[in-house]
């Protein structure tokens, strides 16, 4: 196991300031400055941060939230509103993967394995994220485009995947699976689209589907799940 994965895995800090930490020197091995990408065995190294020995590796966790509208996917927000660690039970290290904005719903990874989390947002991953949009607007002409792919200021978005559905009312179902994970891209991909979002709901994240998970309920993922992450890992 790297070092900085070893010092994020013992909740003191994300993967990437653990980085910053063993940059800097204040990561020790067995008395010799660690450096990025050292390979250590938590269970047999003396890890010191800033001369405290790290504390006894937590477990390996995956949770997945049906996170609800209105919840910031942060630590802490400084307005006092509702975060999804208020949802999902307190770990040490517990990070999300990938983001979900203010008013978007559904699939939310989280772990205390800070590479894992890291490898399944990595673009060169391609995971797939697939997201199901209450629309209105030109639905048809809209998802020709997004199969033939649509040029954002942050480079072109081609859906994998496109499924409409009309349910009456001049609205329509919008089914999107992607494999990236840009900024809010599926809601900047409907608006370059001309397509109104009344809602949006992620229904799949690489492995993991949303099924019969209620609204603002987590559970652990299954062995299967489990299995299709490390398959992502093990790329990285």
């Amino acid at each position: 196991m790297r070092v900085q994965r070893a010092v994020a895995r013992a909740g003191i800090t994300s993967r990437r300031k653990a980085e910053q930490l063993v940059a800097a020197g204040r990561v020790v091995v067995n008395g010799t400055p660690a450096h990025v990408g050292q390979v250590v065995d938590p269970d047999a190294d003396d890890i010191r941060v800033d001369g405290q020995a790290l504390p006894r590796q937590a477990p390996p966790e995956w949770w997945v939230l049906n996170k609800p509208a209105g919840v910031l996917v942060t630590r802490r927000d400084p307005q006092g509103r509702r975060t999804v660690f208020d949802l999902v039970p307190d770990r040490p290290g517990l990070t999300y993967v990938g983001r979900l904005d203010y008013l978007t719903e559904g699939v939310l990874l989280l772990t205390n394995d800070g590479d894992a989390a890291h490898a399944l947002t990595h673009p060169s991953r391609e995971v797939e994220r697939t997201y199901v949009a209450l629309v209105r607007g030109h639905v048809e002409a809209a998802a020709r485009a997004a199969r033939r792919g649509v040029m954002l200021e942050d480079g072109e978005v081609r859906a994998r995947d496109v499924q409409v559905n009309p349910i009456g009312g001049g609205r329509w179902e919008l089914m999107l699976t992607i494999a990236e994970g840009r900024n809010r891209e599926v809601r900047r991909l409907c608006e370059a689209l001309g397509l109104e979002v009344e809602r949006l709901v992620r229904v799949r994240y690489g492995p993991v589907s949303l099924g019969d998970l209620s609204t603002g309920e987590a559970r652990r993922l299954t062995r299967r799940e489990r299995d299709g992450i490390e398959a992502v890992v093990r790329l990285s």
